[in-house]
């Protein structure tokens, strides 16, 4: 058995085994691994697009993907994901083609599970397929409790709150641009902007072309904690 193997299967077992609920077995898990191949992707390359029929679904083993729906402006990130997230599982399911497009932000691994292999699979072991929905719903809820953490703060105090989750995420540079921060927060763009300009302001941020660098994460959680009113 290869290392490449062993990570395999370690990362499934990681992701939709919990030792203190219906953990797998490993046959389980062997089964998995057999219906599932591993796949990499560069810096924006897709692991798919929307309009394509979901044919797969994905689990992010390493790097961080974001999620985008094309409009008539352009694309507009929905959200960003990483390791443990699992990607185009609701529409593979329906049988439908992918709502949005799913683009690699830096060297992304992920391990693929086509729908032909998989689906009877699930039908023929009732533990498989509660574990999966367990992980799907715990990935509901981890986006449910970002939503309720966020929606009392002012677009100032959701920026800066962005920003520090973003910043511990990436060693203190963010790549996302103010519209895709914008789009994240459900704001609009010159509220975002105004709200940056005021973080610059007081020495907490750095921006660039497309890049905002946490100077001061004292000063950010300050703001995110306190919650000031965006005047």
């Amino acid at each position: 058995m290869t290392v490449a193997h062993d990570q395999h299967v370690a990362w499934m077992a990681r992701s939709f085994g919990r030792h203190d609920y219906l953990p797998l077995s490993p046959a389980d898990i062997e089964l998995l691994r057999g219906v599932s191949e591993m796949v990499s992707r560069r810096p924006g390359t897709h692991l798919f697009r929307e309009g394509e029929p979901a044919r797969a679904a994905f689990l992010l083993e390493r790097g961080e993907v974001e999620l985008y729906r094309l409009g008539s402006g352009g694309p507009r990130v929905i959200t960003r994901v990483g390791p443990g997230s699992v990607l185009g599982d609701i529409a593979m399911f329906e049988g439908r083609e992918y709502l949005s497009s799913a683009r690699a932000v830096d060297d992304v691994t992920a391990i693929s599970f086509p729908r032909d292999a998989l689906l009877p699979e699930l039908a023929r072991h009732p533990a498989l397929c509660l574990r999966w929905l367990v992980a799907g719903l715990r990935q509901l809820e981890q986006t449910q409790s970002r939503i309720i953490h966020m929606m009392h703060k002012t677009v100032l105090a959701q920026v800066a709150d962005l920003l520090l989750e973003e910043s511990r995420r990436r060693g203190g540079e963010i790549t996302l641009s103010q519209e895709a921060i914008a789009t994240l927060l459900g704001a609009s763009r010159q509220t975002v902007n105004q709200a940056v300009r005021r973080l610059r302001e007081r020495h907490a941020v750095a921006t660039g072309y497309r890049r905002i660098t946490v100077v001061d994460a004292t000063a950010l959680e300050r703001v995110a904690r306190d919650d000031e009113p965006a005047t």
